[in-house]
């Protein structure tokens, strides 16, 4: 099952009309984008999908969308996590997973619950789970941290609890778990600048951001390193360098959001309480994805 989610994942954007509806043909442009670029598989309704704005129903129709546009063309792994345990599990019981290959379940947020509570809840969720869970560490988001011992406990102690991404940006924590994690446990970065760093230590691709405007090169980088080749992964990753710090510079899904407007892909709008970046960053973003564009078009005549 871990090979179900190794290489480069995508966390989809919701893209966005002017006055707030759901830009679903925008998505599709988006979704084939990313599979015309030979990314692994995409997550939906994560945090880049802007999921916290979205209603039950709105929810629902972006999931069911992105499935009938993949076509079954590469798993989808859907975002279904928060801090109210019992209403992720109803939500478990009531919600289709029809075309659904796992799910990436944030840790609680805001409660910062002990250790204990973090891992009663993903037992919980495991136990109801009809498809494999990865957990989500973020605490930059959470307030609070999966620790190594919490990570490992989970992994060795559920089969269906597959993976963690890992967004803490704390190397030892990381190595930590992918020295001492059972073999059909994998970890995932959950921070594109990271992705190569840590899958030297042995993590088996990303959750990127990045990866829904420039997927192919994203899907290139991945590749070389889960092949060893960290030389010339680390040359796509230096030219994407700026491009990354930038889209994070104001807060994200808003870089995101900017760059594919600036690539016509998708109008650039998002629901309160996000907001777009700064100006001086989206003409930043938009010089740099230009030049970018400008150098691979050099490079291949």
């Amino acid at each position: 099952m871990k090979e179900l989610f190794s290489g480069t994942g995508v966390a989809l954007v919701t893209p966005f009309h002017k006055y707030g509806t759901i830009d679903f043909s925008a998505l599709e442009k988006i979704v084939k984008h990313v599979i015309d670029g030979k990314v692994d598989y995409l997550v939906v309704l994560g945090t880049t999908g802007e999921s916290a704005t979205l209603s039950p129903d709105e929810k629902n129709a972006v999931v069911d969308f992105v499935v009938e546009i993949a076509e079954n063309k590469i798993p989808i792994v859907k975002g279904l996590g928060g801090n109210n345990t019992q209403e992720i599990i109803n939500a478990i019981k009531s919600e289709s997973f029809e075309g659904i290959s796992g799910i990436l379940s944030v840790s609680p947020y805001y409660n910062k619950p002990q250790p204990k509570g973090i891992y009663l809840h993903y037992k919980t969720i495991a136990s109801a789970s009809p498809v494999p869970v990865i957990l989500y560490n973020v605490p930059g988001r959470t307030g609070s941290n999966i620790d190594a011992d919490t990570t490992l406990q989970l992994a060795h102690d559920f089969d269906n609890i597959v993976a963690i991404k890992e967004a803490s940006g704390n190397l030892s924590q990381i190595g930590r778990i992918i020295r001492d994690k059972p073999k059909n446990f994998s970890v995932i970065s959950g921070d594109d600048a990271l992705t190569i760093p840590m899958m030297a230590l042995g993590a088996k691709g990303v959750i990127s951001v990045t990866a829904n405007a420039f997927p192919e090169d994203f899907s290139n980088m991945v590749r070389l390193a889960m092949k060893g080749k960290f030389e010339d992964a680390a040359k796509i990753h230096f030219d994407l360098m700026e491009i990354m710090d930038t889209l994070f510079e104001d807060g994200s899904p808003g870089g995101i959001k900017a760059a594919l407007q600036i690539m016509d892909l998708a109008q650039n709008h998002l629901r309160l309480p996000v907001v777009k970046i700064n100006k001086s960053s989206y003409l930043k973003l938009s010089n740099l994805i230009s030049a970018y564009l400008k150098s691979k078009t050099t490079k291949v005549k």
